[in-house]
């Protein structure tokens, strides 16, 4: 049974100069200033829970598994969130090549699949999807 991920492609992620739209933009900028406003360790959470699009107290968790992890930093956490974000955007990115490729919109396994073994950063992830 082939898993299927949909994934909405806009110009801005297809257009590699352009970094996001003018909605984006005015977010960001007034984030800065609320970030401003707030001072201490409270307002560091904050603003690290808005620029994350993941779970940060489930990424905490997951790090807790490990037995070598007694604690775990809230920049700790942001920095595995943010780079485990920025893995699955080019991964999907990579994948979505495959599948216009194959005049699809939907990413399939084997789209997946085909990014993992035609690109060499991503050779430890062979043999996981098996």
């Amino acid at each position: 049974m082939a898993a299927t991920v949909a994934t909405p492609v806009t110009a801005a992620e297809l257009d590699p100069d352009r970094c996001g739209s003018d909605e984006e933009s005015h977010g960001a900028e007034a984030e800065e200033e609320s970030s401003r406003q707030q001072t201490g360790p409270a307002a560091a959470a904050v603003t690290h829970n808005r620029l994350s699009k993941l779970p940060l107290a489930r990424i905490k968790a997951l790090m807790k598994t490990d037995p070598d992890v007694s604690l775990a930093s809230q920049e700790s956490v942001f920095i595995i969130a943010k780079a485990t974000e920025l893995f699955v955007e080019m991964i999907a990115k990579d994948a979505l090549v495959y599948a216009q490729q194959g005049k699809r919109k939907t990413l399939q396994r084997k789209d997946l699949d085909n990014a993992i073994e035609a690109i060499d950063e991503f050779a430890f992830l062979e043999g996981t999807l098996d």
